[in-house]
């Protein structure tokens, strides 16, 4: 073998070698792109589990309420609102709108004990408080987690490589699940004038 033949192969294997280098680091870069939007799907699948079985505990808590707290019909009437527009949603984004809504208003029906020591006092009312009280704490793990997914992904997308490998696996920056505004502050409920 010439030595100039040799000199080609080299050059050659050279080649294949970096060509083989590049497509792998492009189709790795993609495939993360890809594995971390589905992470934030699939946690937001699992705040949307928690946020339906708050919605199905709702119904009943409403219920056991209305029998201690009939002049707070406006109350009711905002949560089984709020309920409605949830499943009505077909985005994300909306989905985490009315919510938020809802939120506002179970803090209200919450705080209604205070106004009425039987209810306090109630087995049904407590059970369905201490099953809500546990998905609402379901809920912040789980947003926390979906929040941790978005930031993973975001920060990906932000950065100069990630926004070309993201790009052409069609993926995009995700909405946080942030606490509307107002949410920070406690509910107060007054009764009467």
């Amino acid at each position: 073998m010439s030595k100039g033949l040799k000199i080609g192969l080299i050059i050659v294997a050279v080649l294949v070698l970096l060509v083989a280098g590049v497509a792998n680091w492009v189709i790795g870069g993609y495939n993360k792109a890809v594995s971390m939007d589905e992470a934030v799907k699939g946690q937001w699948a699992q705040v949307e589990n928690q946020l339906k079985r708050r919605y199905d505990l709702i119904p009943n808590l409403v219920e056991t309420v209305k029998g201690y707290a009939k002049h707070e019909k406006e109350l009711f009437e905002n949560i089984a609102k709020a309920r409605t527009q949830y499943f009505q949603q077909k985005s994300i984004n909306g989905q985490i709108k009315a919510s938020h809504g809802l939120e506002k208003s179970l803090s209200r029906l919450l705080l209604l004990r205070e106004q009425y020591p039987q209810l306090k006092a109630n087995e049904n009312f407590l059970k369905l408080q201490d099953s809500l009280e546990g998905t609402e704490n379901r809920i912040a793990v789980e947003r926390k987690r979906y929040n941790d997914a978005v930031k993973t992904i975001n920060t990906y997308v932000r950065t100069f490589f990630g926004r070309t490998f993201a790009g052409l696996a069609g993926v995009e920056k995700s909405e946080y699940y942030e606490l509307p505004q107002g949410e920070a502050e406690v509910p107060k409920v007054k009764f009467g004038n």
